[in-house]
């Protein structure tokens, strides 16, 4: 995410290295690159003309702390600059309906209908609320099954009527289905084009109209740079849109659009959109943004993350396992698949402080996984529980049925001998048990 943005800003602020004071001098050369990295990624020319302005006003004569030095203070001051950009403020969504309409808008391919999706699963299983999407793209082929299919992932229900033609009606209708069945939200996906037309925008505005929502989203390609900005204002001249969606944030982007759709149509991003998984949904903070473009990671995300990921009953289960040191393969399975639940390995890996720039230009996928997950898939129940009773042939089968190696086979059960002995290490620690060598012997000539 924001990864070219990210090394060029790094490299912009490491010329302040050295310096005492901050200075028109020594700020020049470094506001030059900042300025050339943020027009890089396709943010607005003003808008990072401006941005370079402040940034020098605040930081031109700005004595350095004897703890600090220039390049940290400049660190700081862009940070505060590139939040404010940003919105300064978290903005949450509007719920206070009953049902709450939410209509989104966007072009053809923006990830609308996915989006959909992935906000009725974090309404139902963080907000309590019983969502229903309403199918109204009626020209795509195959928009209404993909949004039941959709639906189907996350076990929500979808309206739709495939023989109606009429968008305003079916929303309407949707409405009345809402309210006499129980559901608190109401979340209508409308159809997209591949660019702006007269049509799109008279036909989405009518459903607008006819409907009144409680909240517009306008939701966008976040790879589609200064174009997705262009076409946000277009959207909301007509339709006064409450709120902006980043979708593909895990795509090569390059963030133009994140820094500048907030500046340019003075509407908040509310969320972003990362993978196709139907939990890979975060609200947007504007000062995490800032961290993680700035290289400083994101642990109140990640931690998050993890806490939306881990089940607590299975979390005290595990414990109690590793306490006891009966820690299998099963119980290392069901870990993967709850760390994949938590979106993207590399944009997890990034959220941490300090390892952006290191996992940069790593390609780490989340199918690093499968090879394990087959080598496990292929042990027999008996084998997880118990991996010693693994002999040359048990390991053969292993390897035929999981498709992989014999020696990555032998890594995974080294690598997971080694895990047991690090808990069973924990475990004595935390019991007491753990006793100080005798070190004494050391000394002695």
């Amino acid at each position: 995410m924001f990864d070219n943005l990210s090394d060029k800003l790094d490299k912009a602020l490491h010329l302040l290295k050295g310096h005492g004071k901050i200075t028109d001098v020594n700020v020049a050369d470094t506001l030059k690159e900042v300025r050339r990295a943020l027009l890089d990624a396709d943010v607005n020319f003003k808008i990072a003309k401006d941005f370079t302005t402040r940034v020098k006003e605040k930081a031109i004569g700005e004595n350095v702390l004897t703890t600090l030095q220039p390049g940290q203070l400049m660190v700081k001051i862009v940070k505060d600059e590139l939040t404010e950009l940003m919105g300064g403020d978290a903005a949450g969504i509007n719920l206070s309906g009953n049902p709450t309409v939410i209509l989104m808008s966007g072009l053809q391919g923006s990830g609308k209908t996915t989006f959909s999706g992935k906000l009725a699963n974090f309404l139902k299983t963080k907000k309590n609320k019983k969502p229903l999407l309403v199918a109204c793209d009626i020209y795509r082929p195959a928009a209404i099954n993909q949004l039941h299919v959709v639906g189907g992932q996350i076990g929500v229900e979808v309206y739709s009527e495939p023989e109606n033609k009429n968008p305003v009606e079916i929303a309407q209708n949707a409405i009345k289905y809402a309210k006499a069945n129980g559901f608190n939200v109401v979340i209508v996906d409308t159809a997209g084009r591949l660019a702006v037309d007269e049509e799109m925008m008279n036909e989405i505005a009518n459903v607008h109209k006819a409907i009144e929502p409680h909240e517009t989203l306008f939701v966008v390609d976040a790879m589609t740079g200064q174009d997705a900005v262009n076409t946000a204002k277009a959207f909301n001249d007509r339709l006064n849109f409450d709120g902006v969606i980043l979708t593909k944030l895990d795509g090569d982007s390059r963030g133009g659009a994140a820094l500048s759709i907030r500046q340019i149509v003075d509407k908040p991003i509310k969320f972003i959109s990362t993978g196709e998984k139907m939990e890979a949904l975060d609200q947007f903070y504007p000062d995490r943004m800032a961290n993680r473009i700035l290289g400083m990671g994101d642990v109140l995300s990640l931690v998050e993350r993890a806490q939306q990921a881990f089940d607590e009953d299975e979390a005290a289960r595990l414990n109690k396992k590793i306490r006891q040191n009966n820690f299998t393969f099963e119980d290392f399975y069901a870990q993967l698949q709850q760390i994949k639940k938590m979106g993207n390995i590399k944009d997890l890996m990034g959220m941490v402080p300090g390892m952006s720039q290191a996992v940069k230009d790593v390609d780490i996928s989340n199918d690093s996984f499968k090879p394990i997950e087959a080598i496990i898939s292929s042990m027999t129940p008996k084998e997880r529980q118990n991996p010693d009773i693994l002999n040359p042939s048990r390991k053969n089968r292993i390897v035929a049925g999981s498709g992989t190696s014999i020696q990555e086979v032998n890594n995974l059960l080294k690598q997971f001998e080694d895990m047991r002995k690090m808990m069973k290490m924990m475990n004595k620690v935390q019991d007491g048990k753990m006793k100080m060598p005798n070190l004494g012997g050391m000394f002695k000539r």
